[in-house]
């Protein structure tokens, strides 16, 4: 696909959402069942997922762990929306890899230390092009920056998002 190509996709989109903002605002959902043991089944559309402990927490390995599925979410949304940006701006990627890694100190998790925070402390989101020509400092700059921008999971996970919990009778 080429710049064109993407604004003929996405202008129609772009100039409903302008005229029509309260159009732009949809609601995702995800839902799991609790599984057998300690794990949570979680139907992804595409095909089933269950998630359990991590091996540093009692886990055995066989299933997934949600800090891996956070990662993986932040991988996949990253580089389509990477492609999509380079595709607008022009840039050609020949190859190119996404990679991200997170740091967690498994004691806040397991309740062994109050004063360890629970979840990661620190993210690292990288990307490893090949490009079919040689895009300068400043365009490879502004790939980064607008990919960081317009991420959808990078976002959500730099702006700190708020959640609301609760528990409901079945």
């Amino acid at each position: 696909m080429n710049a064109d190509e993407l604004k003929i996709i996405q202008g129609p989109i772009k100039e409903k959402y302008r005229n029509d903002p309260a159009a732009a605002t949809i609601t995702l959902k995800a839902q799991g069942e609790i599984g057998n043991g300690l794990s949570c089944k979680v139907d992804t559309g595409r095909a089933m997922i269950e998630a359990g402990l991590h091996p540093a927490t009692g886990g055995d390995g066989m299933l997934a762990c949600s800090g891996d599925l956070l990662l993986e979410a932040l991988v996949a949304c990253a580089g389509v929306t990477l492609s999509a940006v380079a595709t607008a701006i022009g840039v050609k990627i020949k190859a190119g890899s996404v990679y991200a890694e997170g740091d967690l100190d498994f004691r806040g998790t397991l309740g062994v230390s109050k004063e360890v925070p629970v979840g990661f402390t620190s993210i690292r989101l990288g990307f490893r092009l090949q490009y079919a020509g040689e895009p300068d400092h400043d365009t490879v700059r502004s790939l980064l920056k607008l990919t960081e921008r317009y991420c959808v999971i990078y976002q959500t996970i730099a702006a700190a998002t708020p959640v609301q919990s609760a528990i409901e009778p079945l």
